[in-house]
């Protein structure tokens, strides 16, 4: 006969032993109820609160005990790339299914804790130590484009710093990206003890978000998105990381190779149906080069379009304020973003061979397609009198994001001359625009790239408070 305190004690284990099992069980689904739902909350307030008591275990770690969580992101979305890629397709019906895996896989190339430093410096009044601390709960927005892979490179970044994050996706994405923030939090929580390190809102909204903001506990806002979310989310007060437009140019002068600049445009531009904010979005080539730089993108499998084709193509893409192109400013229409080359060539009234990878076609500058951050499987190519002139006409398009630029030339001076001119925070010489995020290329990766606001590229370092330790008249040597 068991004693009223050894009655409670069995309970208590039984309890422990069946919430273990069940924190072991994959969900299902991306969307399932359960008593368990690893880091998906029905309410903000809940996924704020949970974050906040997973970041004081998460900013206890040592940077290898990070690592490990980092270890685990990166596992899964190699592992499960396929799948996650082929539902993050089916869920937002936007870009294309290679590559929506390859952004999985390359999350490979976002720093973890190897980012992390500390530095310090000393004189004859003593020694200051100057450390890199978290900020605590980060409220992070994702986009419809890449909804996993920026949730998982943001979680990469923010878990290295010491902080947690609360997820608030684009309504259109968010059930894979429920799913994958379960896995994650189920597979850190098996490893390590620490159960919500991701979390978020099961029905992501306008107004949920705006919750995210205002929470109290959030201590910094990260924005992937549109401009008005940018604008949502810097009206409460609080630091906000924000990546914002762009509108990428490329220049191609008379000293390029014009099948290895061909290769890498298509390469680029026709990127997830060129859903990058990095694409190669318009191209400027000096009318010296022109035709031998078409006749090298024909050459490498683009398709041309006629001046008919692009206008039936611009009147499906765009609407415009007055009506009709000429009668007041285009804006995209949605139906056309990230769609397959077939179905622009439809719209175009065109047929292509299967496997074309991109469309092209030459406009004037000021051409929708030129002066619109377009995302679709469709490059403008403009010709201009000398390579001044595409400078000139490369910032007119860039409009002052200070986004991305690319050239490709022989000529050093011209490619210095560009990057000052530009002033973008990447800046592409004879290569894709995707080896600027370290896709075979040096560059390493983010799927936030803070323009506005000017953290460039997201790091570790990105989310982290600089704090300084002085101690006065100790440990000079020197």
């Amino acid at each position: 006969m068991l004693t009223q305190e050894q009655l409670v004690a069995e309970i208590a284990r039984e309890v422990i032993v069946r919430l273990r099992v069940e924190l072991q069980k994959p969900s299902s689904s991306p969307g399932r109820r359960s008593g368990n739902e690893h880091g998906v909350f029905e309410t903000v307030e809940e996924a704020v609160n949970a974050a906040a008591a997973a970041q004081v275990s998460v900013a206890a770690m040592s940077l290898s005990q990070r690592g490990e969580i980092i270890s685990i992101i990166r596992r899964i979305c190699l592992e499960r790339a396929d799948e996650m890629g082929r539902m993050e397709l089916e869920e937002t019906k936007v870009g294309r299914l290679d590559h929506k895996i390859e952004k999985l896989t390359a999350v490979r190339h976002v720093l973890g804790v190897e980012a992390m430093r500390s530095a310090a410096r000393s004189d004859e009044s003593g020694l200051c130590v100057i450390e890199q601390a978290p900020w605590g709960v980060i409220g992070m927005v994702l986009p419809l484009t890449h909804s996993v892979p920026t949730m998982a490179s943001n979680a990469i970044n923010v878990v290295a710093a010491g902080n947690t994050a609360v997820f608030s996706p684009h309504p259109g994405g968010a059930k894979v990206a429920a799913y994958a923030l379960q896995l994650f939090n189920q597979e850190i929580a098996r490893a390590t003890g620490v159960t919500n390190t991701f979390t978020m809102v099961r029905k992501s909204s306008i107004e949920t978000a705006e919750q995210l903001f205002q929470h109290p506990q959030v201590a910094l806002i990260c924005v992937t998105g549109g401009p008005a979310v940018v604008r949502a989310a810097s009206k409460h007060g609080k630091r906000v990381i924000a990546a914002g437009p762009g509108n990428p140019p490329v220049v191609v002068d008379e000293t390029a190779d014009f099948d290895q600049a061909a290769k890498a445009i298509i390469e680029g531009a026709s990127y997830d149906n060129n859903l990058l904010c990095i694409g190669e979005k318009e191209v400027f080539v000096v009318a010296a080069a022109a035709d031998a730089f078409v006749a090298a993108m024909r050459r490498a499998g683009a398709f041309q379009l006629d001046t008919a084709a692009i206008e039936k193509l611009t009147a499906a893409a765009f609407k415009f304020d007055g009506g009709g192109k000429g009668c007041g400013h285009a804006h995209l229409k949605g139906e056309m973003v990230g769609k397959d080359v077939e179905v622009l060539a439809a719209a175009a009234g065109a047929s292509v061979p299967a496997g074309t990878p991109l469309l092209f076609g030459e406009t004037a500058e000021d051409h929708p397609f030129v002066q619109e951050e377009q995302m679709m499987p469709f490059l403008p190519v403009v010709r201009v009198k000398d390579f001044d002139a595409a400078i000139a006409a490369s910032v007119r398009a860039e409009h002052g994001y200070r986004h991305t630029a690319m050239i490709h030339s022989r000529d050093i001076g011209n490619v210095t001359k560009m990057a000052k001119a530009m002033n973008t925070t990447l800046f592409v010489h004879n290569a894709p625009c995707v080896a600027s995020l370290g896709v075979n290329g040096p560059g390493y990766l983010s799927f936030s790239i803070a323009t506005p606001t000017g953290e460039g590229v997201t790091t570790p370092l990105t989310f982290t408070r600089e704090r300084q330790i002085a101690i006065g008249h100790a440990l000079r040597i020197i």
